[in-house]
């Protein structure tokens, strides 16, 4: 590791097979805490490239344990995190409105690092116990349309790096591949980033594989679909930049979109949004992210048509009653 450490510290780059070399290292418990602290931080302080970030993909998803829910043709919604803002499970929550809608989803989430509350502390909160076990997530695919996959379940290196990860509480290149290492390897992808340079990074990550994708950021730097701001959308047909006003929405406050100070106040504000009962800012937030969810898969819908779809599973009651299902299978 103090050769690589040097090359980096001397702003040199790794090529690609250094990197799935390191990652391959972390999963083995070759370098210790203080070592992989360094590595981070070098990611800190300047932009992974596009060969740092294929090594370390190919790596994870080498050594992942696999799960093949191919045949549903699921979405993953989610975001890189480490924005820095504190929000509800925004991601999570669309998740959730998107199966109501009748789209098979495999949601790939984790503790959050950078966060108050990750995808996995907001299930753990409702009793949610974390399987590999492909009958199981086959069932809840089958009967709610949304199975859950527990990143350090199926990656032994995002659960070696886990306790640096929540230690030193800053984003990492971890966030970054995250959203890329989803062991179901999905169909679809909505994938929200924290900056620009990203948003075309991920862009061209995406345009070498065969997932169908729409990367979004909104420009005041949330890694998702906020409505605090005009937001930019890029898919493999366009990109495209949008006013929260022309898609009918109120433009709102990021006090709005806070998450609270613990998971448990997080899972109560995704509890509201689903039951129907949250705020308008915290229900409009988790529709436009669950549309453009949609919109990738329908790509013949207009985008006003597909904001119909989900508010239609909210409103209706579905994606609450995918979730009360979803509990009784996973719990």
């Amino acid at each position: 590791m103090k050769d690589i450490l040097y090359k980096l510290f001397e702003h040199r780059y790794l090529d690609r097979a250094e990197a799935r070399r390191i990652l391959q290292n972390i999963a083995a418990g070759r370098y210790n805490d203080t070592q992989i602290a360094s590595l981070i931080t070098v990611f800190l302080m300047r932009n992974i490239s596009v060969e740092e970030l294929t090594g370390f993909r190919e790596a994870l998803l080498e050594m992942r344990v696999p799960v093949d829910l191919s045949e549903y043709c699921p979405i993953d919604i989610v975001g890189t995190g480490g924005d820095g803002k504190n929000t509800f499970n925004i991601s999570t929550t669309a998740c959730f409105v998107v199966a109501g809608a009748g789209y098979p989803v495999v949601k790939h989430g984790n503790y959050g690092a950078t966060s108050v509350s990750g995808a996995s502390n907001v299930m753990e909160q409702h009793g949610v116990k974390f399987t590999t076990d492909t009958g199981t997530l086959k069932k809840s695919m089958e009967e709610c349309r949304i199975a859950y996959l527990h990143a350090p379940l199926f990656n032994p290196a995002l659960k070696v790096v886990a306790p640096v990860r929540k230690a030193l509480a800053v984003r990492t290149f971890f966030n970054m591949l995250g959203p890329l290492v989803n062991p179901a390897m999905p169909a679809y992808q909505l994938l929200g980033v924290y900056n620009l340079p990203l948003l075309r990074l991920y862009s061209y990550t995406f345009q070498e594989s065969n997932t169908r994708f729409a990367v979004v950021h909104s420009l005041d730097g949330y890694d998702e679909i906020s409505l605090t701001s005009q937001f930019k959308v890029a898919s493999s047909r366009n990109e495209k930049i949008y006013q929260p006003e022309e898609l009918g929405f109120r433009r709102c406050s990021e006090a709005e979109l806070e998450g609270g100070d613990t998971p448990k106040a997080a899972a109560r504000i995704f509890d509201n949004v689903l039951r129907g009962t949250a705020t308008e800012a915290q229900t409009n937030c988790v529709i436009a992210n669950a549309a453009f969810a949609i919109q990738v898969i329908e790509s013949d819908k207009s985008i006003g048509e597909c904001i119909d779809i989900a508010r239609e599973s909210l409103d209706s009651g579905k994606a609450y009653r995918t979730f009360r299902k979803f509990i009784q299978i996973n719990s």
